[in-house]
């Protein structure tokens, strides 16, 4: 087993079973271009191979890439891009890649803009990655990541136990847990057990207004900073309107007079951030 390198996040999945629940999570077929996240030591990446018509695999560690290019060199054509594989390997780090420029410039030949993301990624990166695909990346069709089990819940939230995290993701794809990984699945084994998201993009939600997207997160920032308070109180004081134009408004969509951040839906905080479009300049 490769030594993982702490400072990286790295827990290397070893449990054939749950890499198996992965690709069948993706749902590919020879037309399918994949984006893989931290390849590793490629064993997830030679499943995917088998079924996908095209894998780029974005590796950050420096010392995995030599291996990562003989393992796939070996099963015919060149791991970055010879005419016999459908595998090529790009050393970088994902947070900070240009995704189109990534695509425009692979030896594969990638023809369809349309693509999936799968990946078992550092616990540590989940949200900045997350935050990165749904803001900057062309819209995948389907992602697919192994996260910490907590995190994974805490996207999956409902009223009355809605969360900043849970509304950041619902707003641009739909969540749902494949299955949970026990930590004894990874080498090292993590200290919590993991999970592996799907999540099913909106196509809405990538074509929705810079600046209607910009009011939700200022609405929704300001509300759950001050989540234990009523938000009649908190959002009456933060974006100076009388409370009794918020009440109006509550009562027109539903929200009790008494409600709290984590009480209302994101189809609620959408039709409030409308209704408060003028004050959230």
């Amino acid at each position: 087993m490769f030594k993982a390198k702490k400072l990286l996040g790295q827990n290397f999945l070893i449990n054939p079973g749950v890499l198996d629940k992965i690709v069948g999570a993706i749902e590919l077929d020879k037309s399918d271009t994949v984006l893989e996240i931290g390849p590793g030591t490629g064993i997830l990446t030679e499943k995917l191979s088998e079924k996908a018509g095209k894998i780029v695999a974005v590796e950050k560690d420096r010392r995995l890439i030599e291996g990562l290019v003989e393992k796939f060199s070996a099963k015919g054509g060149s791991a970055f891009g010879g005419k016999n594989s459908n595998v090529e390997i790009i050393e970088g780090d994902i947070l900070k890649l240009d995704i189109k420029e990534l695509f425009r410039n692979s030896k594969l030949e990638i023809i369809n803009p349309r693509y999936k993301v799968v990946g078992n990624i550092p616990y540590y990166i989940t949200s900045h990655l997350l935050r990165k695909i749904f803001e900057s990346w062309p819209r995948p069709k389907l992602i697919v990541l192994t996260v910490q089990k907590e995190v994974a819940q805490r996207i999956l939230a409902k009223p009355p136990h809605m969360n900043m995290l849970a509304l950041s993701v619902q707003l641009y794809a739909e969540p749902k847990i494949i299955s949970h990984v026990s930590r004894g699945s990874f080498r090292p084994i993590p200290k919590v057990d993991s999970a592996i998201l799907r999540l099913t993009p909106h196509h809405a939600s990538w074509t929705t207004k810079h600046e209607t997207k910009e009011k939700f997160f200022k609405l929704i920032k300001t509300a759950f900073a001050g989540k234990r308070k009523q938000l009649v109180g908190n959002l009456s004081r933060n974006f100076d309107i009388m409370k009794e134009e918020l009440s109006e408004i509550f009562n027109k969509l539903n929200i009790r007079p008494d409600a709290r951040a984590e009480n209302l839906s994101l189809i609620q905080w959408l039709k409030l951030t409308e209704y408060l479009k003028k004050y959230l300049n």
